[in-house]
């Protein structure tokens, strides 16, 4: 992996940008090849590794390959998912696979091979502390050569989510027995097991893939296997077209224009836009089940409506009891498990090096960032940016893979002054709100919306 490219002590970056995940490594990809831009990309991890306790074999993404760091933004980047494996010779088992859908591992290899030719990009570098003065942030770090000061004018924050926990399991990650989110899955996969029974608890993707491979060993190892979610259905993620246009210019114009409130409540009815399960992969999992109940009664339950309420690990019986609530029928149960996965997702948690820089931040009502439409969140236009921290105030295509070089583009553009790769502004058949209507009936006016409560215009 590249160690970045050094500069003289004193030197002030244009931009730097904190955590590297695909977001920031396709943003130092979309940079490179612009002269006169100057940034630097820093991460504490030693390499670029993408969620490595969920690389399970037959994984793939939920998007098509052009949603690779680059080629939304710029076609012709030689940081592309196609000239990747055009390099590395599998251009052709790719195209004769016929599937637009990289495998998670796949597209992991393609992020290390990029993140390897970026000399702005340093591994191994811990932000500790950021401070501001006079105009200039200074960023004490920790990296491979000991501590130093980096001094930038900008911001952009990608450090990503992290694992959710549920308050319900407060305590019990450390209190014994084998408890763990599916972010640690493959890691400690043989330790599950060898527990006598297992539960997950989740409804997503995530947990439909670990479920479906551990049954697949279930008669091997003779567990049992419960599938746990509040959910009333293990719901399909939903991928029709006229969906799919709400990942778009449009539909961020105007999610991002309605009340705090209204977006709010939106994002909670919207998880099965994308929080949902591959609809092929809920079919490969009832096929399973009707394949190995030929042999007999399968040891396995799905458990709908069911609520995690409380959870305790009991070292006498070496077991964990759930306490769970069926909330369709309002009763009260309890589940004793030997090994529990929580795979109940990841939410943003601000990082703490921002602490010094509290008053530079703008933020809504409720404490959140308030971040406006050009991903700027600081008290100064385009000062601090944002990268997957904008879900309550952008929409469900935050994390999307697919909005990435767009909303790199959209950052490009406000650090340089200048449309470096071409912004879209429409790319939709169906119109979100009235204000984007082409023209209405004389005499019909669309009603003013509200400003954001807590958000600059």
């Amino acid at each position: 992996m590249s160690a970045g490219k050094a500069r003289p002590a004193g030197h002030v970056y244009g931009f730097a940008a904190i955590g590297i995940g695909p977001f920031n490594l396709g943003l130092a990809a979309l940079s490179e090849p612009v002269d006169g831009l100057d940034g630097v990309f820093l991460e504490r991890r030693e390499s670029f590794d993408w969620h490595p306790g969920m690389m399970l074999e037959p994984a793939h993404l939920q998007v098509p390959f052009m949603a690779d760091l680059v080629t939304l933004a710029d076609p012709t980047s030689p940081y592309s998912f196609l000239n990747f494996l055009k390099q590395t010779g599998r251009l052709y088992r790719f195209y004769i696979r016929e599937s637009f859908y990289p495998l998670r591992a796949e597209y992991n290899q393609y992020c290390q091979w990029v993140a390897g030719q970026l000399e702005s990009v340093r591994f191994g570098t811990d932000v500790r502390e950021v401070t501001y003065d006079d105009g200039v942030y200074r960023l004490a770090v920790d990296g491979p050569d000991g501590p130093e000061v980096l001094l930038t004018r900008r911001l952009v924050l990608g450090t990503g989510t992290a694992p959710h926990v549920p308050a319900a399991c407060d305590g019990i990650l450390e209190a014994g027995g084998l408890v763990l989110h599916n972010a640690d899955y493959l890691p400690r996969k043989s330790e599950l097991q060898k527990q006598g029974s297992i539960t997950i608890v989740g409804s997503g993707q995530s947990a439909a893939e670990i479920y479906y491979e551990l049954l697949q060993e279930i008669d091997v190892h003779g567990y049992q296997l419960t599938w746990v979610t509040r959910s009333g259905r293990f719901f399909p993620l939903e991928y029709t077209k006229l969906t799919l246009e709400m990942t778009s210019p449009e539909y961020v114009d105007y999610f991002h224009g309605l009340t705090q409130d209204l977006r709010d409540g939106l994002i909670k009815s919207q998880k099965n836009l994308y929080k949902g399960i591959n609809s092929e992969l809920i079919d490969a999992i009832y096929d399973l089940l009707y394949t190995k109940s030929l042999s007999g009664i399968v040891d396995t339950r799905l458990l709908t409506h069911s609520a995690l309420t409380a959870a305790a690990w009991d070292p006498a019986t070496g077991s964990h009891t759930l306490q769970l609530r069926h909330e369709e029928q309002g009763t009260d149960y309890t589940l004793d498990t030997g090994a529990v996965v929580l795979a109940t997702g990841y939410g943003y948690v601000e990082p703490g090096f921002l602490a010094g820089v509290q008053d530079r931040i703008a933020r809504d009502s409720r404490g959140r960032f308030a971040v406006e439409r050009n991903y700027s969140t600081g008290v100064e236009p385009g000062e601090i940016f944002v990268q997957n921290a904008e879900l309550h105030t952008h929409g469900f295509v935050t994390p999307d893979l697919g909005m990435a070089a767009y909303r790199n583009s959209c950052i490009l553009r406000e650090i340089t002054g200048r449309e470096v790769y071409p912004v879209e502004q429409s790319i939709a058949f169906q119109q979100f709100g009235t204000q984007q209507l082409p023209g209405l009936p004389d005499g019909v006016r669309p009603a003013a919306v509200p400003e954001p409560a807590g958000v600059r215009a």
